[in-house]
């Protein structure tokens, strides 16, 4: 019989292979790639190719594993509330699906980069250019999908601060850490590059949105879940009991 702490856990795990999936691919793109020096940047895919075809399947794969854990949440917390599961799990699966598809983006880069036909058709230095814009085309793709993986933070949180089995200040982390991730990624990213470059402030809010996703990964394989007692509310109440 699967139980709350084993989804949990489950969840727990395949969120943070994520989390190690993503942070490689980002780690390999800043290395990479030089932003506005499109000569730079196709010299360095040639001569790292095998590490950027790494980051991209990295990326690649994380995926699936974030798409998992939100199907393994929505099964430990549709109980609660099963619109706002649904909302949840729709706007994972919806902002993976629009990463993975701008993550062809990526690898038409690294064949623009590495092929002999592009060169001799646009000549190097366009060849590069295009390089480069299939690498910027990735990364508004990324903010983009992004938006949808910050909202699906709001329905996590719900569920988690009327579940009973997370701390509630732990949900309401996760629906604040929304707010900054849409600030960022949205509003300064697209809006107000400018302001994020000079006053750090798509940084801070990046940070604080990450540690809020970081803590809710190690309640779950730390802890599960806490035992819901009635008082929590009954529906909490009849799904422990079941």
């Amino acid at each position: 019989m699967t139980t709350p702490n084993s989804l949990a856990r489950t969840a727990g795990v395949l969120y943070l292979l994520m989390v190690i999936a993503g942070a490689f691919g980002v780690i390999v793109f800043a290395a990479v790639v030089e932003p506005g020096d499109a000569a730079a940047t196709a010299d360095n895919i040639r001569a790292s190719a095998g590490l950027f075809r790494a980051g991209f399947l990295s990326y690649l794969l994380g995926g699936p594993c974030f798409v998992l854990a939100g199907i393994v949440l929505y099964g430990l917390l549709k109980h609660v509330d099963r619109l706002a599961a649904i909302a949840m799990v729709t706007l994972n699966a919806i902002g993976t699906a629009t990463a993975c598809l701008s993550l062809l983006n990526w690898y038409t880069a690294i064949a623009v980069a590495t092929g002999d036909t592009y060169p001799r058709t646009f000549g190097e230095a366009g060849a590069d250019a295009l390089t480069l814009h299939y690498l910027d085309m990735y990364d508004t793709g990324v903010g983009i999908a992004f938006v949808f993986d910050s909202l699906w933070l709001v329905p996590l949180g719900y569920l988690m601060i009327r579940s009973g089995y997370f701390p509630k200040a732990l949900g309401v982390a996760l629906i604040v850490g929304c707010a900054g991730y849409l600030v960022n990624d949205v509003f300064i990213a697209f809006l107000a590059t400018e302001a994020a470059s000079t006053t750090g402030i798509g940084l801070l809010l990046t940070a604080v949105a990450g540690l809020s996703e970081i803590a809710f990964v190690a309640w779950l394989l730390a802890k599960g879940v806490r035992t819901p007692t009635p008082a929590r509310g009954p529906a909490v109440a009849a799904a422990t009991a079941s």
